[in-house]
């Protein structure tokens, strides 16, 4: 157990309770509920996540204390509240989604919260936008499936990772395009192919695309690559934020470099009109390019 902020447990009053993986408009209905003293005790499991530790943070702009599944999984219902008011002594309101489960085997439900918690228990509806109830699940699922558009709605924002900049083959800078090669984990990776991304360095966004998945013309490998449109990087560069805006097509196998140089200038005439700012807290009147057309 532990958490990211100087903010102390004492201090909290009132706690949201869930895996909090994408901190995505439906999140955002629980938060409300918190008011002024509140924080997310965010479930914590190994699998690769939409939003990563701290950055739950970042994007819920409340406390994050986070707890290990490993730590709490055999506990009862019972055991696991008990210890959620040891830790924090002030605790008078819990806020929970309307499908709820906790305990060990997810046993205990918001009726069984309800009767163990002497505070206020609130349990926030289902939300929906775009006709579609708003879930981790759903999201993964679009980003799997390559549909960065309905992701990026549900979450509100444009879904993004962050990624170490590690060698690569030394081809994209040599006969093709310049590329930042990274290493990126926990994320969950949309589904292989290019994208019409803007890759964030430090406090400066540029338009880009991105590739993931295994260079089938050349080695083979699994990369993931951002090439910067109209940027010679000419510092080094440790880490980059890559927000993703549309995908432009499949991974493909190219019979030589120089075709694959042409279909790369393909992609980028198609990045240009979509990769302008990076923006990272989309809105619900938010128009995507495609409307445009």
């Amino acid at each position: 157990m532990n958490h990211s902020t100087t903010i102390e447990k004492n201090d909290i009053d009132s706690i949201a309770i869930g895996h909090f993986d994408g901190i995505h408009k439906g999140h955002k209905e629980l938060i409300k509920e918190l008011g002024k003293g509140g924080a997310l005790v965010v479930i914590e499991s190994n699998k690769a996540c939409i939003t990563p530790g701290d950055r739950r943070e970042e994007y819920s702009g409340v406390p994050c204390f986070y707890y290990y599944l490993k730590d709490i999984e055999d506990l009862r219902g019972d055991e696991f509240l008990k210890l959620l008011e040891a830790d924090f002594p002030n605790l008078k309101r819990i806020v929970v989604g309307y499908d709820f489960k906790f305990g060990k085997d997810r046993a205990w439900d918001k009726h069984d919260l309800k009767n163990l918690f002497h505070g206020e228990v609130i349990i926030v509806k289902e939300f929906s936008f775009d006709g579609l109830g708003v879930h981790s699940s759903a999201i993964r699922r679009f980003l799997r499936d390559g549909d960065i558009y309905r992701a990026n709605r549900l979450l509100g924002r444009e879904y993004s990772i962050k990624g170490r900049v590690v060698g690569g083959q030394g081809i994209g800078k040599k006969s093709i395009y310049p590329t930042l090669n990274l290493k990126v984990e926990p994320y969950l990776l949309p589904k292989d192919g290019v994208y019409a991304t803007r890759t964030k360095i430090g406090d400066i966004t540029y338009s880009s695309i991105t590739f993931i998945g295994n260079r089938l013309s050349t080695d083979g490998a699994f990369s993931i690559e951002s090439h910067l449109l109209d940027l010679n990087l000419h510092e080094k560069v440790t880490e980059v934020r890559v927000c993703f805006v549309e995908r432009i097509r499949d991974n493909i196998k190219f019979s030589s470099l120089l075709e694959l140089k042409e279909q790369i200038a393909k992609d980028i005439l198609i990045a240009r009109n979509v990769a302008k700012v990076c923006d990272l807290s989309l809105q619900d009147n938010f128009i995507h390019s495609r409307d445009l057309v």
